[in-house]
């Protein structure tokens, strides 16, 4: 006996039941076409007034096939009369547009062992699988790349060539997939099916390749076997590019049925032909497909031209015109090899130009009068340039270009004495003839030649303009820093012996200012410079003693700036200069090799330092050139930047630190 049921209990009981009723009245009553799903519009043309679109379906169940009656196309959103037909009907003789897909492998090392197999199998399976009318090329990329067979029917000749493939070194994907681009026929429907397995080790940037393909308009569906997150995303640009599809692949077993399903879509490919209605006058417009397939209805639109293409006057078929869906991105801007090369070299020659007439080397020479040769020695007497020559009248024709710019740099200094002071006195000390007008004038021409090289190398990307901007910027102070401190140190590692011959010459009877002479004439750069310049100012007036003084300050010399305090001491209470010039010269020599010693123990430190702060933004400039895309989460995304802010604020925390580490004074 059943025991006794709650009421609660008989309530749940009768829900099920009424739900189980709800199901099978919906099993059991008939089933309508569900609508939605997407098919794909791969190829359109237009010819002797009729619009005929190649249609893709998903891989449909074995034994199911389109219902061909069921088509429906709008133009522009006006109903039109359409008929549709298998493109091939598996003998060949249904075929009435060209079909060819190029299948692009790669055959690196790292394909080796199952996967490469797996890839040789999953080939030859689409050629078993492909309408018979489909033809079908190789293209195969590693090291090189290579045709290994152009687009053919031979079905056997196909397979024997996938079977000889062997492997090599690197990943040359980008230059492969270019290569399948511009193989076989440029009619009919053109389709790539590419597997790669690894990223792509060529210099060939990403962009160059989707600008190639969206160029092309060809179908491209890109197989990536065992690869995830950032891996992808070049791939996944190249099927966007192609209004084809990324497909995954996670094991090389894989791959044998996404090449069936390849080679099965196009067997399951729609002929829709179109009659476009007679109100459409546009030569370009909107076409929306819709098709029936085991009570599935899968829709499509695409952009298209809808006027006949021009007679290639031979007789052969009409060009190709893949649809190019709305929203897609505008051409990208690029610039040819050959331009390249001639923007660089004209580049490099007005730079060339530029600094050679900021130096005046284009500039015909003078005679030299006296005021010329003091103003070598005033700074503002060396603003000539500018002025008339006297019996001259104004400057010579020949200098027009050269005045007018060092006239311009000359008052954007004026508004500015302190930077001109600076910028004089760090001209002097590294030894060059420049003024601060001809050196504001020469740094700005080298930055804006760097900008333009860049501009020209990148192909129009900023980031690179940007960076060699500030390489133009930043790299003549280096190399004026670097000149002056090897003309510093210059001087001070030959003191010693310049204070020994000084004092040989007063202990052989000769006076100050003559040993000074004997220095200029026996000794050493840039001393023998420096002493010839303090010559001629006492020549020119000035106390012997003030324009060795002047040497100490524009050398930033202490050991000769206590030298010239010396010799103002014995010049004024008498004593033996020589012997005082000999015991310095002594323990300058002490001190400077003291000074070595402690050089050479610091120098491992001082190279680590200069590889570790230099590595990071060397590495980010060679990135730029050869792979900009490569930095693009860091460049376009807010975090990317705040990212690279920390890291620019730890280089400089990390750079100081080391350069404190590493100084040792002595």
């Amino acid at each position: 006996m059943s025991p006794h049921r709650r009421p609660a209990d008989r309530a749940i009981a009768r829900r099920i039941a009424g739900l189980a009723i709800a199901v099978g009245a919906i099993l059991l009553a008939p089933t309508s076409a569900r609508a939605d799903e997407s098919g794909t519009i791969d190829h359109a043309e237009t010819v002797d007034g009729e619009l005929r679109l190649t249609y893709s379906l998903p891989v449909l169940p074995d034994g199911v096939e389109p219902d061909l009656d069921s088509v429906e196309v709008s133009v522009n959103d006006e109903p039109a009369d359409a008929s549709a037909a298998l493109v091939s009907d598996g003998t060949g003789s249904g075929a009435t547009i060209a079909r060819t897909t190029i299948l692009t492998i790669d055959v690196s090392n790292s394909m080796r062992g199952e996967r490469f197999e797996q890839a040789k199998v999953a080939a030859k399976a689409f050629l078993e699988t492909a309408p018979p009318d489909v033809q079908v090329g190789v293209v195969t990329f590693a090291s090189d790349v290579e045709t290994v067979q152009e687009p053919t029917l031979d079905r056997a000749k196909l397979a024997a060539v996938v079977d000889d493939l062997s492997l090599s070194a690197d990943t040359r994907l980008y230059d492969g997939v270019i290569e399948a681009v511009t193989t076989g026929e440029v009619d009919g429907q053109r389709s790539l099916l590419v597997l790669s397995d690894g990223k792509d080790t060529s210099k060939t940037p990403l962009g160059e390749v989707t600008t190639a393909i969206e160029r092309a308009e060809i179908k491209v569906d890109v197989v990536a076997l065992e690869q995830s997150g950032s891996a992808r995303v070049p791939l996944e640009e190249m099927a966007t590019a192609g209004n084809g599809a990324l497909l995954g692949a996670d094991d090389p077993e894989a791959l044998v049925d996404l090449f069936s399903d390849e080679a099965a879509a196009l067997a399951n490919q729609v002929l829709v032909t179109v009659e476009v209605p007679g109100s459409i006058t546009e030569p370009e417009g909107t076409v929306a497909v819709s098709v029936e397939a085991d009570g599935v209805i899968y829709t499509d639109s695409a952009f298209v031209t809808l006027e006949p293409q021009a007679a290639t006057g031979t007789g052969a078929a009409p060009p190709r015109t893949t649809p190019s869906l709305e929203g897609a991105a505008p051409p990208r801007f690029e610039i040819s090899r050959d331009l390249l090369l001639a923007g660089v070299v004209a580049a490099g020659v007005g730079t060339l130009l530029i600094l050679l007439t900021a130096l005046g080397v284009l500039d015909r020479k003078k005679k030299v009068t006296l005021e010329d040769r003091v103003s070598a020695y005033t700074r503002d007497g060396a603003r000539g340039p500018g002025r008339a020559v006297p019996g001259r009248g104004s400057a010579e024709p020949s200098k027009s270009v050269t005045v007018s710019a060092v006239g311009m740099a000359q008052r954007a200094l004026e508004t500015n004495k302190g930077l001109e002071s600076a910028l004089g006195t760090r001209l002097d000390s590294a030894g060059m003839s420049l003024k601060p007008a001809e050196w504001l004038l020469l740094h700005a021409g080298i930055a804006v030649g760097a900008a333009v090289v860049g501009f020209l190398m990148g192909g129009g990307n900023l980031v690179l303009v940007g960076i060699l901007f500030a390489v133009g910027v930043v790299l003549p102070w280096i190399y004026l820093g670097m000149k002056r401190r090897r003309r510093l140190k210059a001087f001070d590692g030959h003191l010693a012996d310049t204070l020994q011959l000084m004092s040989g010459s007063l202990s052989a009877g000769l006076s100050l200012a003559q040993s000074v002479d004997t220095v200029v004439r026996e000794g050493t750069q840039p001393i023998s410079g420096e002493f010839r310049r303090a010559i001629i100012e006492a020549r020119l007036g000035v106390q012997i003693e003030d324009a060795l003084d002047s040497i100490a300050k524009r050398m930033e010399s202490d050991d000769f700036a206590w030298i010239v305090m010396a010799i103002r001491i014995q010049r004024e209470v008498g004593g033996n200069l020589a012997e005082l010039l000999l015991k310095v010269a002594s323990t300058m020599r002490e001190r400077e090799y003291l000074r070595r010693q402690v050089k050479s123990l610091s120098a491992e430190g001082k190279l680590s330092a200069y590889i570790i702060g230099g590595l990071p933004p060397a590495f980010v400039v060679y990135l730029t050139i050869v792979n900009p895309d490569y930095l693009d989460p860091l460049l376009q995304t807010g975090i990317g930047w705040v990212l690279i802010g920390v890291m620019c604020g730890l280089m400089l925390v990390g750079s100081f630190w080391m350069s404190r580490v590493v100084k040792v004074n002595v």
